[in-house]
């Protein structure tokens, strides 16, 4: 399919002296998946994938500060329309979902049943993302508000006790060091808010961590979406389609995430 479809873009001509490479930026809670997605794609057709992952939000200024790159996949939708308003994207499309989790050490004594309650505790030491830089903080900042409506007062408490422990400057992180983990082992922290995808991650550093969906009344989100520079460059088109194929989206489902582009079983 993706050797067919390949084909039939480069048959349209126009693939600029680059149709050789393509360059994807991505999130970095899809850095697992993209780097298989990817390195499939370029098995099967011979085209170079360059990539990058860091937090969404720094991700697309690297782009708005004149990084040259084809294919922005973002942790959220609001990052690759900001591109499309600016002119940096041509086309925009949603390509998988997550769910926020709370990765606890069992001293939290956090559960669904009560999850406002004992973030709210003192004796809880959270940690999460950064809003703005990465989509992971917005999200969880928005996880406040909700539990703010039903517990008036508790997005204050919460905005004032959480620990922007990743999602920041990548510049502030040494190549190779765990912040969450080190937060975990150090005490800094014992619960952290993330993608459920990254579970696996997680529990293979801190082995002890039980993993808390986000209770439904306060669920929002995640949704991920593409950014494509040029519709006219055939290789990053194709790249996209692979993203989106049936066969993509498998992968996106093996990593934990909420493919969007499966087809019904029959």
């Amino acid at each position: 399919m993706l050797r067919i479809v390949l084909a039939s873009c480069l048959a349209l001509g126009s693939v600029a002296a680059r149709a050789d490479e393509v360059v994807l930026y991505g999130a970095g809670s899809l850095r697992a998946v993209l780097t298989d997605i990817a390195q499939d794609f370029s098995k099967k057709s011979g085209i170079k994938v360059r990539t990058a992952f860091g937090p969404s939000g720094l991700m697309r200024e690297k782009i708005e500060q004149g990084d040259k790159v084809d294919i922005l996949a973002s942790a959220d939708m609001a990052s690759p329309r900001q591109l499309q308003r600016d002119g940096r994207a041509s086309a925009v499309v949603m390509f998988t979902r997550n769910r926020l989790c709370a990765f606890a050490l069992p001293e939290a004594r956090l559960a669904v049943v009560n999850f406002a309650e004992r973030l709210l505790d003192p004796a809880v030491k959270l940690g999460t993302s950064t809003p703005k830089a990465d989509p992971g903080g917005d999200y969880t900042w928005a996880m406040f508000q909700l539990i703010d409506k039903r517990n008036p007062g508790a997005f204050a408490k919460l905005d004032a006790k959480a620990q922007k422990i990743v999602g920041g400057s990548t510049a502030s992180t040494p190549a190779g060091q765990d912040p969450i983990a080190d937060g975990f082992k150090s005490g800094q922290i014992n619960v952290m808010m993330g993608y459920c995808s990254g579970a696996a991650q997680r529990k293979a550093v801190t082995p002890n961590l039980e993993v808390i969906q986000v209770p439904e009344a306060y669920e929002t989100g995640p949704e991920y979406g593409l950014a494509l520079a040029r519709t006219d460059h055939a290789a990053a088109v194709a790249l996209m389609l692979a993203i989106l194929s049936p066969e993509g989206q498998a992968a996106f489902g093996r990593y934990g995430f909420a493919p969007v582009g499966l087809p019904a079983q029959p």
